[in-house]
C-alpha cells in the first residue's frame, strides 16, 4: 500500500511539477508569437518564403511556304546583381577588379573609382536586386558573367541572369494582321492566337525563394524537383513572301491613290485551296496599317461580283442559255415600285441582247429580270425564290469557309419570305445583282476558286504543317468541301463568261486584258451606306471590286481584290479594283516560271537538214560570236554596227546592214534588244508587243524622226 502511495505521489509529482508548467509555458509563448511578436515573424515568413513558381518555355517560330521567318521570338537577357549574395571575403578580394570591368564595358559614365562607390554603396544597402544591364545579347551576357566575383555564379557571385524574350516580324508589317499577335489583356488574335498552344509550348516549374516581397523578387533554389520547359512547335504556312508583297504594295498604291477606306486583297492556290497572301490595309491617324483582317472579318454586299452566281443557279436548273434573248429596256425598269438602272455606257443604246451580253457589260437589269421571270413566281406547286436560295446554298456561299484564324464573319442569305429577314417584293431581283445579302472576300473568293478549278469548292487554309526542330509533326492536306458546285457543262458556261468579261470589246473589264497572259473575271461596284428616301436613293459611298483566276488555259492561283469607299480617281471596279489585281497578276507571272507554258511543250518543230542558217540580222559582233563558237565558215567584215548573214554554198557571208540617222529606220527581223538599242538612239519611244522578233513596226520606215511614240510587234 505504501509502495503504491509512493508511485502515485511521483505521478502527481511529475504532472504538477513538469508538465503543468510546460504547458503553460507553451501556451504563453504561442500567444507571444501569435500576437506580440506575430508581425515580426510573418516578415520574416515572407523574406524566406518558398513557392514553385512557372517558367515559361521558347515560342515558336511562324514560317513562310519556303521556311522564311514570319515570326519568332529573339532571347535577350536582363542583368541583375546580388551585393549581398558574396561572402565578406570574396566580396572584398574581387572588388577593385569588378570595379574596373564595370565600368569599362558596362557601367556608362562611371570611372572605376566611382563603380568602386557603388559597389560599395550596394553592399551596405538592403536591395538585393540591381539592375546592372538590360536587353542584352547570349554573347554579352557570357562575357559579363566571366567578370571577376560574377563568375561565381548566382549564389556565390551574386550574378543574375534572367533570360526573356521579344516577339520580331523580320518582314515588318508584311502579314502582320494574319500573323497576329498574344497579349495580356487583349484577345489573341490571328495565326498567333490560333496556335497559341502550338507555338507557346509547355511551361516549366522550379522551386524560388522571395527575397524581396516589396519587389515580388524571386530567385531559384537549386532543387532536383525542376521541371524544364518544354520549347514551343513551329507553324508552317502556306504564305509566299514573294506574292504577299506583291499583294501589299499593289494595295498600298491603290489605296493612297483613291483616298479608300479600306482594301483587302487575298491570292488563292485554285487546285488546293493555300492562301498565298492575304493583305488588308485601313486608314488610321499614323497613315495604313492592318488593324482588322477584312478579308475574312468584313461580310458586305459585293455587288455585281455576285452577278457570277446568279447566273450559275440559272444555268444550272436549265432556265436560260447565253445565246438567249434577254431586254435591258435601255438600263432602266422597276420592280414593285422601285427603280433599278445599269452603270454600264452601253446600256442606254440597247434593247434585247444576248444573255452573254447582259454578262459582259454587267447589266444590272438583264440579270435581275432573268432571276425573277424564272424565280419570281410562288405557286401551290413551285416556290421559286426559295429554289433560288437553295441554289446559292448548293454552291455553300451560305458557309463560312472554316479558315484556321478567328474571326471569320459569317455569311448572310435571306430565306425566301422570311419576315424576320424582312422579305419584300424587291429582295429577289436585289439580290440578283449582289444586294440584301452579306458575304466576306475571302468566302466569294472561295467561290471563284471552285469555277476555276472546275466546280471542285477547297477549303482555304493558311496552315501547312507544324513542325519541331526542323522535322514535320502534324500535317495539314488540302480539304475538299464540294466535289462539284455545279455540272461541268454549268462550269464550262461560267468560265466562258468571266473570260468574255475581260477578252470581248464591250466586256467591263476589257481595258485590263494582257497580251501575255489570259485571266478571267468579274467587276463589281456596289453602292455603300446607302438609304431610301422621300426624295429617292442616297448614297453614302461605294465599293469597288475584282475577282478572278490566271491563267486562263490552267489556272494556278485565284485573287480577289476589294477597296472600299474610294473617294477620288472613280469608284467603278474596273477603274479601282480591277488595276490593282492586273498588277498583281503581271507581278506574279514575271515571278512564277510555273505561270509560263515550257517552250518545249508543243511538238517539236521539223529542222531541214543541210540547210545554213541565213537572212538573220543582228549585231556584227554578235553574229560573228555565235558563229565562232559553233565553229561555221564565214567571211566578210562590215563597218556597220549591225550585219545580215547570206548563206553561200558552204560558207555565210555577212554583209552591211546601214540605218539612216534622222530618220524611221526599218527594224523587221531584229531580235528586241537590238531593235531597243537602234531606235531609242534615234530619240523614239518604244512600246512592245509579243515575243520572238519584230514582225511589224508602227511608224512606216523613212518617217522623220521626232521622238514619237513607235509601236514594235513581234512573233
Amino acid at each position: 500500500m505504501d509502495i503504491k502511495n509512493e508511485v502515485l505521489y511521483r505521478v502527481y509529482f511529475l504532472l504538477f511539477g513538469l508538465v503543468v508548467p510546460v504547458s503553460i509555458i507553451l501556451m504563453y509563448k504561442t500567444v507571444v508569437i501569435a500576437s506580440v511578436e506575430g508581425e515580426r515573424w510573418r516578415n520574416q515568413g515572407r523574406d524566406n518564403y518558398l513557392e514553385y513558381r512557372t517558367v515559361e518555355a521558347d515560342r515558336g517560330n511562324i514560317l513562310a511556304a519556303d521556311g522564311s521567318l514570319l515570326a519568332t521570338s529573339i532571347p535577350y537577357f536582363n542583368l541583375y546583381f546580388d551585393p549581398h549574395a558574396p561572402s565578406e571575403e570574396d566580396f572584398k578580394k574581387n572588388l577593385d577588379t569588378l570595379a574596373h570591368c564595370l565600368a569599362t564595358y558596362v557601367l556608362d559614365g562611371y570611372t572605376v573609382g566611382g563603380a568602386r562607390a557603388y559597389l560599395e554603396g550596394l553592399r551596405a544597402g538592403g536591395d538585393r536586386h540591381v539592375v546592372l544591364k538590360r536587353k542584352v545579347s547570349f554573347a554579352e551576357k557570357k562575357f559579363i558573367e566571366e567578370f571577376p566575383l560574377f563568375r561565381f555564379g548566382r549564389f556565390r557571385g551574386g550574378f543574375i541572369a534572367e533570360k526573356a524574350s521579344e516577339r520580331k516580324r523580320p518582314f515588318g508589317l508584311l502579314a502582320q494582321r494574319t500573323i497576329g499577335y498574344v497579349r495580356e489583356n487583349a484577345k489573341p488574335v490571328g495565326l498567333e492566337g490560333q496556335y497559341d498552344r502550338v507555338l507557346g509550348g509547355e511551361p516549366g516549374q522550379n522551386l524560388m525563394i522571395c527575397v524581396d516581397p516589396a519587389a515580388d523578387l524571386w530567385m531559384p533554389v537549386d532543387d532536383l524537383t525542376l521541371i524544364e520547359p518544354v520549347s514551343g512547335s513551329d507553324v508552317v504556312t502556306t504564305i509566299d513572301i514573294d506574292i504577299q508583297d506583291i499583294a501589299e504594295e499593289a494595295l498600298l498604291r491603290a489605296v493612297n491613290h483613291h483616298d479608300a477606306e479600306w482594301g483587302s486583297a487575298v491570292v488563292m492556290e485554285v487546285e488546293t485551296g493555300a492562301i498565298k497572301a492575304i493583305a488588308n490595309l485601313g486608314r488610321t491617324d499614323e497613315g495604313w496599317w492592318e488593324t482588322y483582317n477584312y478579308a475574312v472579318g468584313a461580310a458586305v454586299e459585293p455587288g455585281s461580283t455576285f452577278k457570277a452566281a446568279t447566273i450559275m443557279a440559272l444555268l444550272e436548273d436549265g432556265m436560260v442559255k447565253l445565246d438567249d434573248s434577254i431586254s435591258i429596256e435601255h438600263g432602266r425598269t422597276t420592280f414593285f415600285g422601285e427603280v433599278m438602272e445599269d452603270a454600264s455606257p452601253y446600256s442606254p443604246k440597247l434593247d434585247t441582247i444576248r444573255v452573254r451580253d447582259a454578262f459582259e457589260i454587267s447589266s444590272n437589269v438583264g440579270i435581275a429580270k432573268m432571276v425573277q421571270e424564272h424565280f419570281g413566281a410562288k405557286t401551290s406547286t413551285d416556290n421559286g425564290p426559295a429554289r433560288f436560295i437553295q441554289r446559292l446554298k448548293d454552291f455553300s456561299l451560305n458557309m463560312p469557309t472554316g479558315i484556321e484564324i478567328g474571326g471569320e464573319a459569317n455569311p448572310y442569305i435571306k430565306e425566301a419570305f422570311s419576315s424576320r429577314d424582312e422579305w419584300s417584293g424587291t429582295t429577289l431581283p436585289w439580290m440578283a445583282i449582289g444586294y440584301e445579302m452579306k458575304i466576306s472576300p475571302l468566302q466569294l473568293l472561295t467561290f471563284y476558286n471552285s469555277i476555276a478549278g472546275g466546280g471542285r469548292m477547297m477549303k482555304p487554309f493558311l496552315v501547312s504543317e507544324i513542325q519541331r526542330f526542323g522535322e514535320t509533326v502534324e500535317t495539314f492536306r488540302p480539304t475538299v468541301i464540294d466535289r462539284r458546285i455545279a455540272s461541268d457543262r454549268t462550269i464550262a458556261r461560267v468560265q466562258e463568261l468571266l473570260e468574255s468579261v475581260v477578252e470581248n470589246e464591250r466586256g467591263t473589264a476589257y481595258k485590263l486584258r494582257s497580251g501575255r497572259y489570259r485571266f478571267a473575271g468579274k467587276t463589281g461596284t456596289a453602292q455603300v451606306n446607302y438609304s431610301k428616301g422621300n426624295r429617292g436613293r442616297r448614297i453614302g459611298g461605294y465599293r469597288a471590286s475584282f475577282v478572278g483566276y490566271f491563267p486562263v488555259e490552267r489556272p494556278i492561283y485565284s485573287c480577289i481584290v476589294v477597296i472600299n469607299r474610294p473617294r477620288r480617281g472613280g469608284f467603278y471596279g474596273s477603274d479601282v479594283a480591277g488595276p490593282v489585281f492586273r498588277e498583281i497578276a503581271d507581278n506574279i507571272f514575271v515571278s512564277k516560271p510555273e505561270l509560263h507554258r515550257p517552250i518545249n511543250t508543243g511538238p517539236r518543230p521539223a529542222l531541214v537538214a543541210e540547210n545554213m542558217p541565213g537572212f538573220s540580222i543582228g549585231g556584227a559582233q554578235d553574229i560573228k560570236t555565235v558563229l565562232s563558237y559553233l565553229d561555221i565558215p564565214h567571211y566578210g567584215s562590215p563597218s556597220t554596227e549591225l550585219a545580215v548573214l547570206r548563206p553561200r554554198s558552204d560558207s555565210l557571208v555577212m554583209e552591211m546592214r546601214s540605218l539612216p540617222d534622222n530618220l524611221v529606220p526599218n527594224v523587221v527581223g531584229l531580235g528586241l534588244r537590238d531593235a531597243v538599242y537602234v531606235l531609242e538612239n534615234r530619240g523614239l519611244k518604244v512600246e512592245v508587243e509579243g515575243f520572238g522578233k519584230v514582225s511589224r513596226q508602227s511608224i512606216l520606215p523613212g518617217t522623220r524622226a521626232r521622238g514619237q511614240n513607235i509601236r514594235l510587234y513581234l512573233r
